[in-house]
């Protein structure tokens, strides 16, 4: 994975006035914010040919089956990334991958814009879920 690609990203947030809460260049890996549009601990990470943008959205405390059927019906709104669920089926992420090649400030752009607009469309059943957590 080049440094390269990690500098553009890097550059391509100064570009968006998103700001780094946390940079670990050794994993090529940041943590962003941008509090107008509710993102919080947006993490953003170079994984070999993969940027991978992560986003906790709320913790799943027990098995909730209408959550997570609502969920799926929203994923299929979003224009970029989806709410997932993390390895441990505890978290709800929002998460996107793009391809680091030919990344471009218009992709990683988008995907930012799509989770604000997912945050502030789905903002009351998405905290009515994380209170019923």
């Amino acid at each position: 994975m080049s440094q390269n690609h990690f500098a553009k990203v890097k550059e391509y947030l100064n570009d968006l006035d998103v700001e780094v809460v946390e940079e670990l260049a050794a994993e090529q890996l940041v943590v962003v914010q941008d509090e107008s549009r509710g993102i919080s601990s947006l993490v953003i990470d170079c994984e070999d040919e993969l940027l991978i943008i992560e986003q906790l959205i709320f913790e799943v405390r027990e098995d909730r089956l209408p959550v997570y059927k609502r969920l799926l019906q929203i994923n299929r709104e979003l224009v970029h990334g989806a709410f997932v669920l993390d390895e441990d089926g505890r978290h709800v992420l929002f998460r996107n991958t793009l391809q680091l090649e030919n990344l471009d400030l218009n992709e990683l752009e988008a995907t930012i814009n799509a989770l604000a607009l997912a945050l502030a469309t789905y903002a009351g059943e998405l905290i009515e879920f994380a209170r019923a957590a």
